[in-house]
């Protein structure tokens, strides 16, 4: 039987492979972005709580009510906009299956998706999934900035989607608000749809605000933003995240949602919509992790690396180039093997593998082992 492969071009992520060699090694993991630490131990309560009262069942395919509600309250609360629960807000199996259901939902074959990299690695293969046509536009180390003219440029009447991430990974980096309002107008009278990813919108640091698409009526109008409840509370192993859209898109985007994973994980959703009661619960995250930000940097500062910037997010970019000339690839191995710190290579997160000499650590991690990761380090 002859298989001809969707998707001939990938393999196993960078996050398996170097998770894997952490492993097998016995390495810190600094590479894959989840946390080492428990949620909340009143939601995990909560969880059992909603499983014991019969919440073990199929939800509605948008997700809960109280949860969508609680949700659109949260929004009001934090960036003043107006959203409907019932037409405007989808919960999701994690923010990685929203943003496949919003590519699929609108992407046919040989529509082009601008992606500003480097970025998240799974918006490439989700375009390409379904025939649509990947159109990069590269960044570089080391503020990553989004040049908007050369963005406009690559518009074309064949563009169906833009993509963007902020807080950014793999980069730490933010879109303000002078660049959302240029988004919005360069695609003012185009067919153009906004996929906003924003997982991260809580991690963001030094007083800044995050640039929500939701903040913006006119860019809200063809926009699909992603959040996440697994970066927000510290389960990334729950899956569970959402998408607000505009009715319109909204309707679209289940179609596809319906079909992916019909529904998400019904306790996990009681359990948030009785936990996001309380909105401190979110509203204390960017002091929490800017804490271990700084504190990484400090237990980094006796080593060579040299530190980018990070506004938000949990991750730090370092330029290792004056300490060696080593590819990003080979250089995350040594550093797994021969000095037990496992990073992710930044090239991973191009389509052309273009390599600035930074790799990227995940801080979110126990004080603890983020001081033993700078010991180690210290010795490169």
């Amino acid at each position: 039987m002859h298989i001809q492969s969707k998707l001939p071009n990938v393999g196993t992520t960078i996050f398996t492979v170097m998770s894997g060699l952490a492993n097998q090694v016995g390495a810190i993991n600094l590479s894959q972005g989840f946390p080492n630490f428990n949620p909340s131990g009143r939601l995990q309560s909560l969880v059992t709580e909603h499983m014991a009262k019969g919440a073990n069942q199929y939800s509605p395919m948008p997700g809960i009510l109280p949860l969508r509600e609680r949700i659109a309250e949260k929004i009001r609360l934090m960036y003043g906009a107006s959203v409907d629960p019932e037409t405007e807000i989808t919960i999701t199996a994690g923010g990685t299956q929203a943003i496949f259901c919003a590519i699929a939902a609108f992407v046919r074959p040989g529509d082009e998706v601008i992606l500003l990299e480097p970025c998240y690695d799974s918006y490439r293969p989700s375009v390409e999934t379904v025939g649509g046509v990947v159109v990069p536009i590269s960044l570089s180390a080391p503020d990553y900035q989004v040049d908007w003219e050369e963005v406009k440029k690559c518009i074309t009447p064949r563009t169906r989607m833009l993509c963007i991430n902020t807080p950014q990974n793999p980069t730490g980096t933010i879109l303000r608000e002078s660049d959302m309002l240029q988004i919005q107008e360069l695609l003012r009278g185009t067919d153009v749809i906004l996929m906003s990813d924003e997982v991260y919108e809580h991690l963001i640091y030094d007083g800044e605000q995050h640039a929500s698409a939701l903040r913006y009526p006119d860019l809200y109008a063809r926009t699909l933003a992603i959040y996440s409840f697994g970066k927000t509370y510290h389960n990334t192993g729950w899956k569970t995240g959402y998408c607000v859209a505009p009715p319109e898109l909204t309707r679209e985007f289940r179609k596809v949602h319906q079909f992916n994973v019909f529904s998400a994980n019904h306790p996990m959703q009681a359990a948030f919509a009785d936990f996001m009661a309380d909105p401190a619960e979110y509203l204390g995250l960017p002091e929490f992790y800017q804490q271990k930000r700084d504190f990484f940097l400090q237990a980094m500062s006796a080593t060579r690396f040299k530190p980018l910037t990070c506004a938000g997010a949990y991750f730090q970019l370092f330029d290792y180039a004056h300490i060696s000339d080593e590819p990003d690839l080979a250089f995350c191995k040594r550093l797994t093997t021969e000095f037990g710190v496992a990073a992710i290579p930044v090239s991973s997160f191009y389509s052309d593998l273009k390599d600035e000499k930074v790799i990227r650590l995940c801080f979110a991690k126990t004080e603890d082992l983020l001081a033993q990761a700078g010991e180690r380090l210290a010795k490169v």
